[in-house]
C-alpha cells in the first residue's frame, strides 16, 4: 500500500524538520537583533566620543585640567552606558574617571595608528564584562587621545529578554512536535530495531540468524536482503577460515624456511650445506631418495651429494650429459624416463619408478637441481616440492659461495700437490699459497708494492716473480741495494748526474731509473736511505719524473717501484726517521713475508731443493738426507732465514760422502743450537702442531683475542680458526 512506504515516513519526517527550522530562524533573528543592539550602540559610543573630543580640544590645548576633568565627570553622570574615560597624551594620563586608578593592561589595549580617526575595539574585563572601547585622536593626536568605554550590558538584558520570549515559544512548539515525533519514530523504528538486534547477533558470530519483517516497502525489502548477505556472509566465512589455515600452513613453511636458510649461511664447507639439507629435505620428502646435483662456476666440475656421500664427478660426458638436463628446466618437474643415471646419481637411482626434478636457481644461470627418486607406490605432495623449492632458491646464494671456496681450495690443493715451486719461489705452506695468490692478482696492475720481512727470507724473489707476471716482463728488472752506497752517491746512482755535477763526475751517466724505463725498478734495504733522497724519490713516485744530479732537464720515466725493507717502516715513521708521504705512497700493495720459523713445513722442501741444485752444481750424486741431520734442520730456529738454509746445504753438500748427507755434514752450530735433544725429538706432525699452536697464541695475543681481526691476519676463516682453537684445545688462559 502507498500508504506504508518510506516515502510517505519521510513527509511525516519533514513535518518535524519545519519546526526545527523554526528554532533556526529564531537563532538567525536573536542574532541579528543583538547585531543591530550592537551597532546601535557603537552609534551611540561614537557620537558621544565625537562630542566629548571637541569638548576636550579647547582645555586640553589651553592646559586646562581641572576643568578637563569635570568635563570627564559630567559625561560620566550624564551617559549611565559610559564605563570609564581618560585622556591619554604621549604616555601619560591627562585625566580619567576611575575611582582606584587605570588599570595598566588597559592603556595600551587599544590604540590609534597613524592617521586613524577613530578606533573601535570590543574588549572583557577580567569579571566577564563586555565593553565597547573607542580611541580618539584630539586634534588629530597632537592633543592626546580619548579612551572611552561604552558597556554591553544593557544592550545585553535586551536580548535576553527577547532571547526567554522566544525560547518559551519555541519550547511550546517543540513540546508538541516531540509528542508526535516519538510516536512516528517508534512505528518506524520497530523493524529498523529488529535488523539492529539481528545485525548484534551477527557480530557475535550467528550466522543463523533472521529477520522476520512484513511488508513490500523498502524496510522489507531491506529485511529480505540482509537475510540474502548472512546466508553469503556465511559461504565467505567458511572458505575464509579454509583460506586462514592455508596462510598458517604458508606462514609457518616461510618461517620454516626462514630459520634454514640462517642455519644454512652459518656452515662453510660444501659438504657441510649438502648434508644439512639432505636431512631437512627428508622431512619433507619421505617418498624417495634424494640426491642434490651442482655444477661448478666454470661447468667443469659436478658435485653430487646424497644421503650417504658426497662426490665429485670429473668426467666431461657425464657433466655434460647432466647440463644438457639442467638448460632445460624452469620450474620442478616429474618424469617417468629417467632423467639422471649413475653415475651422476646414486645407483638406487635406477630402481625408481619416475624421478622429480627441482631446479636450484642462481641468478639468470642454473647452478644444479635436486632429483628425487620415486617408487612406483610414491605420490609426492606438490606442495611439499614447492616449500622444497623455495629452501634451494634462499639457499642457493650460500651454496654458490662454497662452491666458489670448494673452487679455490682445490686450485691451492693442486697447486700445492703439483709443485712445490712458484716463479723460483719454494714453498707449500698456506701463508705462501696467500702470497703466491697476491702475486697473480697485483703482477697486471703498476701499483707500488712494499715487501717486508726479516733478512733472507726472499724478498728479492717476490719482486723478480712480481715483474716476471706484469706486462713488464720484457723490459728491465733493475736492483738498487739502497744500504750498498754511501749517502753522496745514492743519489746519484738512482738519478744519475751530469759531467762536472761533483768532483770525479768526469762525464754524464743515467741512473737506474733512465735504465729500468718501461720496468721495474727495485729498491731493497729501502729503510736505509737518506732524508734528501727520500724527498726526491717521493717526487719520483708521485710524478714519475726525475733530474740527473747537477741537470736542470727533467726526464719522464715509465717505471714501476717495488721496495723491500727488513725493518718496520710503521716504527721508522713513528720515531722520525722515515717520511710518513713516503710511507704511505710504497705500501700501497704490502707483501709481509714470513720468517722461515714460522713456514717449518717448507724447510723439508726447501732443504731438498738446494741440495738438488748444490749437488749439480758441484757435480756430485747426492741423494737424500739423514733423518737425524733432517731433524736437527727442523728443529733449528734459522735466524737468518731461507738464506741460512741454503748456505747450511751448501756446506753441507761439499761436505758429504757416499751420497747422504749426515750429521757431521751440518755446521757445528745446528746441533749446539737444536731446539730438543734426539731423546725429546718428535714427529713431523706433533711438531707442526706444536708450531701452530704457537703461532696461533702469538696471533691471538697480538690481536686481544680478538677472534674476527686474528683470523683475517692469518687469512684463514672464522669457523675454520674456531675448528683449530678447539682441535689443538686453546683457550685465552691456556698461554704460554
Amino acid at each position: 500500500m502507498r500508504y506504508h512506504s518510506l516515502k510517505n515516513k519521510l513527509l511525516f519526517a519533514v513535518s518535524a524538520l519545519v519546526i526545527f527550522s523554526g528554532i533556526l530562524i529564531s537563532l538567525i533573528v536573536s542574532q541579528r537583533y543583538s547585531k543591530s543592539l550592537l551597532e546601535a550602540a557603537a552609534a551611540q559610543a561614537e557620537n558621544i566620543a565625537h562630542s566629548i573630543v571637541l569638548e576636550a580640544t579647547d582645555k586640553i590645548l589651553i592646559n586646562d585640567m581641572v576643568a578637563l576633568q569635570k568635563m570627564l565627570d559630567h559625561h560620566m553622570r550624564s551617559n549611565p552606558p559610559i564605563s570609564y574615560l581618560f585622556i591619554v597624551k604621549d604616555g601619560e594620563i591627562l585625566a580619567h574617571t576611575f575611582l582606584k586608578g587605570i588599570p595598566a593592561s588597559l592603556i595600551n589595549v587599544n590604540q590609534v595608528r597613524g592617521s586613524d580617526q577613530f578606533r573601535l575595539k570590543e574588549i572583557s574585563s577580567t569579571d566577564g564584562h563586555k565593553y565597547l572601547d573607542i580611541a580618539w585622536p584630539i586634534f588629530e593626536g597632537k592633543a592626546g587621545v580619548l579612551r572611552l568605554g561604552f558597556s554591553e550590558e544593557p544592550y545585553q538584558r535586551q536580548l535576553t529578554k527577547l532571547w526567554l520570549q522566544m525560547s518559551g515559544l519555541t519550547l511550546g512548539i517543540l513540546l508538541l512536535a516531540l509528542g508526535v515525533t516519538l510516536l512516528f519514530v517508534r512505528r518506524v523504528t520497530r523493524p529498523l530495531a529488529a535488523l539492529a538486534q539481528a545485525t548484534q547477533e551477527l557480530d557475535r558470530g550467528d550466522l543463523d540468524v533472521r529477520v522476520q519483517v512484513q511488508g513490500q516497502d523498502e524496510v522489507g525489502r531491506l529485511a529480505t536482503s540482509f537475510n540474502e548477505m548472512v546466508a553469503r556472509l556465511g559461504n565467505y566465512t567458511r572458505r575464509l577460515e579454509e583460506q586462514t589455515l592455508e596462510l598458517e600452513r604458508a606462514h609457518h613453511q616461510t618461517l620454516t624456511v626462514c630459520g634454514i636458510v640462517q642455519e644454512v649461511g652459518a656452515l662453510r664447507s660444501l659438504d657441510e650445506i649438502c648434508s644439512f639439507l639432505m636431512r631437512t629435505f627428508r622431512n619433507n620428502l619421505k617418498c624417495g631418495q634424494l640426491a642434490l646435483l651442482i655444477l661448478s662456476s666454470n661447468r667443469d666440475l659436478l658435485f653430487v651429494s646424497s644421503e650417504k656421500e658426497t662426490k665429485t664427478v670429473y668426467q666431461s660426458e657425464h657433466i655434460q650429459s647432466a647440463t644438457s638436463v639442467l638448460d632445460t628446466l624452469t620450474k620442478p618437474v616429474f618424469r617417468r624416463s629417467k632423467a639422471f643415471s649413475p653415475p651422476l646419481v646414486p645407483e638406487d637411482f635406477a630402481s625408481a619408478a619416475r624421478q622429480a626434478v627441482i631446479p636450484l636457481p642462481q641468478g639468470k644461470q642454473l647452478l644444479g637441481a635436486l632429483v628425487v627418486a620415486c617408487p612406483g607406490n610414491c605420490e609426492c605432495d606438490v606442495r611439499e616440492i614447492d616449500v622444497v623449492g623455495l629452501m634451494l632458491g634462499q639457499a642457493a646464494g650460500v651454496i654458490k659461495r662454497a662452491v666458489l671456496q670448494e673452487e679455490e681450495m682445490r686450485e691451492i690443493r693442486g697447486r700445492i700437490e703439483s709443485s712445490p715451486e712458484f716463479r723460483g719461489i719454494v714453498g707449500r705452506d698456506p701463508k705462501m699459497q696467500l702470497i703466491y695468490k697476491l702475486i697473480e692478482d697485483i703482477a697486471s696492475t703498476d701499483a707500488t708494492v712494499l715487501i717486508q720481512g726479516e733478512s733472507g727470507t726472499g724478498k728479492e724473489l717476490v719482486a723478480r716473480a712480481v715483474h716476471r707476471l706484469s706486462p713488464r716482463k720484457n723490459k728491465p728488472f733493475v736492483v738498487i741495494n739502497c744500504s750498498a752506497y754511501p749517502a753522496t752517491l745514492l743519489e746519484s746512482e738512482l738519478f744519475g748526474h751530469e759531467k762536472g755535477a761533483f768532483t770525479g763526475a768526469i762525464q754524464q751517466k743515467s741512473g737506474r731509473f733512465e735504465q729500468a724505463d718501461g720496468g721495474t725498478v727495485f729498491l731493497d734495504e729501502i729503510g736505509e736511505i737518506t732524508s734528501s733522497a727520500q724527498i726526491k724519490l717521493l717526487r719520483v713516485l708521485q710524478t714519475r719524473k726525475i733530474e740527473r744530479l747537477g741537470g736542470g732537464k727533467t726526464l719522464d720515466v715509465d717505471v714501476r717501484i717495488i721496495a723491500a725493507t727488513n725493518k718496520n717502516l710503521l716504527r721508522e715513521v713513528q720515531a722520525g726517521s722515515f717520511r710518513e708521504d713516503l710511507y704511505y705512497r710504497l705500501n700501497v700493495i704490502p707483501i709481509e713475508l714470513p720468517p722461515l720459523r714460522e713456514r717449518r713445513n717448507d724447510i723439508h722442501l726447501l732443504a731438498r731443493h738446494f741440495l738438488d741444485r748444490f749437488s749439480s752444481d758441484q757435480e756430485k750424486h747426492i741423494e737424500e738426507i739423514d733423518p737425524e741431520a733432517m731433524r736437527l734442520l727442523l728443529d733449528y730456529s734459522w735466524p737468518g732465514n731461507v738464506r741460512e738454509l741454503e748456505n747450511t746445504i751448501e756446506h753441507a753438500t761439499v761436505l758429504a760422502k757416499d751420497g747422504r748427507v749426515e750429521v757431521s755434514d751440518l755446521p757445528p752450530i745446528m746441533a749446539r743450537k737444536a731446539v730438543a735433544s734426539p731423546a725429546e725429538s718428535l714427529t713431523l706432525p706433533t711438531m707442526l702442531e706444536e708450531h701452530e699452536r704457537k703461532l696461533l697464541q702469538k696471533v691471538l695475543d697480538e690481536c686481544g683475542w680478538n677472534k674476527k681481526q686474528a683470523a683475517k691476519r692469518l687469512g684463514i676463516s672464522r669457523s675454520t680458526l674456531y675448528e683449530k682453537l678447539q682441535k689443538l684445545q686453546i683457550h685465552k688462559e691456556t698461554r704460554h
